[in-house]
């Protein structure tokens, strides 16, 4: 079973404030949700209570020390259990959606990255830990325009970009 992550990150590697997202870009939702649908999903508590119910056509998998239970939800105190979980549910492609610390902790397992680069430099109180790419091969890379509408940004810019690790 591969495990992949997905996650959008300003400029400064900001993911995050007060538990909610710092932009809203349509276009990268229809992405996630593309992506992600099928699939088992792994997030921690906070995550999934900023969601604040299971997305559809996915199986939610919630890590959590606090005794969390949330009906259509699978809840994990340890990592290992919930990875093995999802290999045994048939599970070919697991993904760690957040948020800061679920990163952080599942990092290692990692074998391929759906990243989205934002250009946002703004305040936020969760961060993506910094990624050194030389282990890294990027095999695929779109970028996106910001939208504007009535001279404000609606949407800012963004590049999708999609990484393997290397052998």
């Amino acid at each position: 079973m591969k495990i992949s992550m997905i996650v959008a990150y300003g400029k400064n590697w900001e993911i995050g404030l007060d538990n909610q997202m710092l932009w809203h870009i349509s276009e990268d939702f229809k992405n996630f949700k593309t992506i992600t649908s099928g699939h088992h999903i792994l997030m921690g508590r906070k995550t999934f209570e900023s969601i604040g119910k299971p997305l559809p056509n996915r199986t939610s998998i919630v890590l959590s020390n606090s005794g969390f239970e949330c009906d259509g939800v699978y809840t994990f105190n340890d990592i290992q259990e919930s990875i093995n979980f999802a290999r045994e549910s048939g599970e070919e492609e697991l993904f760690i959606i957040g948020g800061a610390n679920i990163y952080e902790t599942m990092f290692p397992y990692v074998d391929k990255m759906y990243l989205s680069e934002v250009n946002f430099d703004g305040k936020a109180d969760a961060f993506l830990k910094k990624i050194d790419f030389s282990t890294w091969d990027l095999t695929e890379k779109k970028e996106y325009d910001a939208i504007i509408v009535d001279e404000k940004i609606k949407s800012p810019a963004w590049k999708f970009k999609v990484w393997i690790k290397k052998d």
